[in-house]
């Protein structure tokens, strides 16, 4: 790509991004308590606009039937909250009118029902440093369904030693959002305080939490877990020597050759389980994710190769030490996803003026892929499913909307992608400033030529 090209995209965006007045809008919809099947009446429910910080825009209480009704200022991008019972659901705020409905659950500080299918450790050593990846897959199938939430929801042990570096969590069927760990009295005690809501089919929550410790060629790890674990698995890069201490009943497993997996089933709370590591080694960037079971669980085996990068989350992240081999490219990215949004762009206007001489164009909400940074996505069509995977759910059917419409959801899904990147770490932060700051150049100057 030239620059004479770029300048000329630059122009041509500068021109398209003369379009748009905001435009407000209502969401309406209805909170339903899946524990009771019953409406869920005054429930707390927040439009939190999220290029503004995830500030507030629009409060409401549901009424006696579970129902709510939200103006929104402007265009958004938006997610609706409901608080019930001190716990929070969120969804992307709907497109077209249709309803936002939302499902909560009865909350209890202990949930009969609520066990860990594994706790997963992924390790890599290199230059004095012993980076640590553990995931834990936390099983909720209460009957009544009720999530569990308190003060202290899911307490975990570092080593206390441990120096953070970050959590997540994602909720059964969502996406991986940044979370804070709490720290308790004890040393190396933390908590997410994130609700363990109920299963969805075989979709679980997931916590991870990432951290490193200071290595000098070797290191002891004494795991400790809270509640009952179906199955404890270590991973390690190739080139560390891995030993059990005496009277754990570790076992060896070929998931990847690429990666060292040894596993332990039925761990119970105050059960002594220890294992040494010693050496260094990398992670090899693409097999991060084969190495992590399915987020459907890990059944008896403890999880196979089939579908084990179906879980969200990833790996451990790049191997110490090693750059992005994208870095040198970004920038030649970046050019062609901006030439693209100006060609669809520049197509659907194009279909607004064929349309004023004779008829409407009409896109049907299946044409648009929808992405969203909400924990609880709208089902939509999928493949084949893999192994474990839920069967797919079709898209709901929503009115049809003009061209113009079309290209403001565009535009708004990106920028949904381009913050969800930001939260989950993925986007440097120079450069969502300056994607986003284009998208909304965009996004103003398109609506207002309307």
């Amino acid at each position: 790509m030239t620059i004479r090209k770029i300048s000329v995209f630059a122009v041509a965006s500068f021109f398209l991004s003369f379009g748009i007045a905001a435009r407000a809008a209502t969401f309406t919809g209805a909170v339903i308590n899946k524990t009771t099947n019953k409406p869920s009446p005054g429930d707390t429910v927040v439009l939190v606009d999220v290029q503004a910080g995830m500030s507030e825009a629009a409060t409401a209480t549901t009424d006696s039937s579970g129902r709510f009704s939200l103006d929104a200022p402007g265009m958004g991008p938006y997610l609706i909250r409901v608080t019930h019972q001190g716990g929070s659901y969120f969804i992307a705020a709907p497109q077209g009118g249709t309803p936002g409905n939302v499902t909560v659950y009865d909350v209890a500080a202990k949930v009969d029902g609520v066990s860990i299918d594994a706790d997963m450790f992924l390790l890599e050593a290199a230059g004095g440093t012993l980076r640590v990846h553990e995931r834990f897959l936390v099983r909720n199938s209460s009957l009544p369904p009720r999530a569990q939430f308190s003060n202290n929801t899911f307490e975990i042990v570092l080593p206390a030693d441990a120096e953070l570096d970050g959590a997540s969590a994602t909720r059964p069927g969502g996406l991986a959002t940044n979370t804070h760990l709490l720290p308790l009295s004890n040393k190396g005690h933390y908590t997410f305080n994130v609700p363990i809501q109920p299963d969805q089919d075989e979709k679980e929550t997931l916590f991870e939490v990432q951290y490193h410790l200071s290595y000098n060629g070797s290191y002891t790890f004494n795991p400790q877990v809270l509640m009952p674990a179906d199955n404890l698995v270590v991973y390690a890069a190739k080139g560390i020597d891995f030993q059990p201490a005496s009277g754990s009943s570790f076992q060896p497993a070929q998931e990847d050759p690429r990666v060292q997996t040894y596993i332990t089933h039925n761990v119970h709370p105050g059960q002594k389980i220890a294992f040494s590591i010693s050496g260094e080694g990398q992670m090899p960037r693409d097999a991060q994710n084969s190495a992590m079971p399915p987020q459907g669980g890990m059944g008896d085996s403890g999880g196979g190769s089939d579908g084990v990068g179906s879980g969200p989350g990833g790996g451990i992240g790049a191997p110490i030490g090693s750059p992005d081999p994208l870095t040198k490219y970004k920038w030649w990215i970046l050019a062609l996803l901006a030439i693209t949004l100006v060609a669809a762009a520049a197509f659907l206007l194009r279909k607004r003026t064929e349309a004023t001489a004779g008829g409407v164009a009409v896109i049907h909400d299946s044409d648009i892929d929808e992405r969203i940074l909400a924990t609880s996505p709208p089902p939509r069509p999928a493949a084949a499913p893999a192994s474990r995977a839920p069967a797919p759910v079709a898209a709901p059917h929503v009115a049809p909307v003009s061209s113009n419409d079309a290209l403001l959801n565009l535009i708004k899904e990106e920028m949904f992608a381009v913050e969800r990147e930001k939260l989950s770490g993925a986007l440097p932060l120079d450069e969502y400033a300056s994607i986003k700051s284009g998208l909304e150049s965009l996004l103003r100057r398109i609506l207002k030529a309307q």
